[in-house]
């Protein structure tokens, strides 16, 4: 080989050695600053947890508070859209009266907040809630002595300066409100417990389940009474129920219309109680049948509760425990003998 090819080859190899060595480098530096995988975040996954840990997986004790619906003039409601439970049930005249559960929140503004009735006190014990009411009738009264509920009553013992009135028209009933957090001062300025362990009679599964597809539900109607009908009606697009009353939309002062996960229908009986005034007597105890409904579909339940101050524990029709959505719930209590109809 001559002195110049001899050269030629040796320039040649020196750069593709360097060129062999840039393309490692680039290699290696690819692979180090290639970004992680981020992890796929399910969001029905994490919708179901965000709800379990802030209103089931919690130690705060709820709240419950009985919130008016005797006519339109206790209507819109406040901050019934943050309640993640609530039950239904007729009172006097034909009328239902809510009261709704809260935990975790700090709702500024709830109401019409009226009096409490004695069948009311038998699920504030089941769920080992602080009771929020303002008056109360002669057996409610008795009864939540009799049963050692703690109570914030607006009518007496200093209770009241925790509401405020807002009168539309003079004599107005329908005014009293409060917030989370006047309820939350004054149960530490009672002394009472903050944190609780007991667990209510409802079981949540810890996926979304799907009912029977043939059952459909797209529409619930219940006729309370011959002055009152609640209505759902099954939103496919947000997949929850959007509660009307008396054919309009059950909207909120927020402007938000009230919208639940899951329905459960209880079949009770209501009669007179018997104290020479128009009231109501529902029996919550032993056993009867019932609807749960959700995602537009409806499967039929049978409800038990032993006593006044234990658990209701919901079955299906087999006997086998009633699992139900993760989700804001309503309990409807209506008597046996009252129109209903699901489409």
């Amino acid at each position: 080989m001559t002195k110049m090819r001899r050269t030629v080859f040796i320039l040649i190899a020196g750069v593709m050695a360097l060129s062999g060595c840039g393309a490692k480098d680039t290699v290696k530096n690819e692979t180090q600053t290639k970004p992680k995988q981020e992890a796929v975040v399910d969001p029905e996954k994490l919708e179901i947890e965000e709800f379990m840990d802030k209103y089931v997986d919690t130690e705060e004790r709820p709240i419950a508070i009985m919130v008016d619906n005797d006519d339109k003039n206790a209507r819109p409601h406040a901050g019934l859209e943050d309640a993640y439970l609530i039950y239904e049930m007729i009172i006097e005249g034909g009328s239902t009266r809510f009261m709704a559960l809260y935990r975790n929140t700090d709702t500024e503004k709830i109401g019409p907040i009226r009096s409490s009735r004695h069948y009311y006190l038998d699920y504030v014990m089941e769920n080992d809630a602080i009771y929020t009411h303002f008056g109360w009738s002669p057996r409610a009264m008795q009864d939540i002595s009799k049963f050692g509920i703690n109570k914030i009553n607006g009518v007496l013992g200093g209770d009241e300066n925790i509401f405020w009135r807002e009168k539309k028209y003079k004599g107005d009933w329908h005014s009293a409100y409060t917030s989370i957090k006047n309820i939350k001062d004054m149960a530490q300025k009672k002394s009472y417990r903050a944190k609780t362990e007991h667990k209510n009679g409802l079981e949540y599964s810890d996926s979304y389940i799907e009912l029977p597809p043939e059952n459909i539900a797209k529409k619930v109607d219940l006729r309370y009474s011959y002055k009152y009908t609640t209505a759902y009606s099954y939103n496919e697009e947000t997949r929850l129920y959007e509660k009307s009353i008396d054919g309009e939309p059950h909207a909120m002062q927020s402007g938000e219309v009230l919208s639940l996960k899951n329905i459960i229908v209880m079949f009770i009986g209501d009669s007179a109680l018997g104290d020479g005034s128009d009231r109501r007597n529902i029996n919550t105890t032993g056993s009867g049948k019932g609807y749960y409904i959700t995602n537009g579909a409806y499967e039929e339940i049978i409800w038990e509760k032993p006593s006044r101050s234990e658990n209701t524990v919901y079955k299906k029709a087999d006997g086998t425990p009633l699992l139900i959505n993760p989700g804001k719930t309503i309990v409807n209590i209506i008597s046996p003998s009252a129109n209903t109809n699901i489409e």
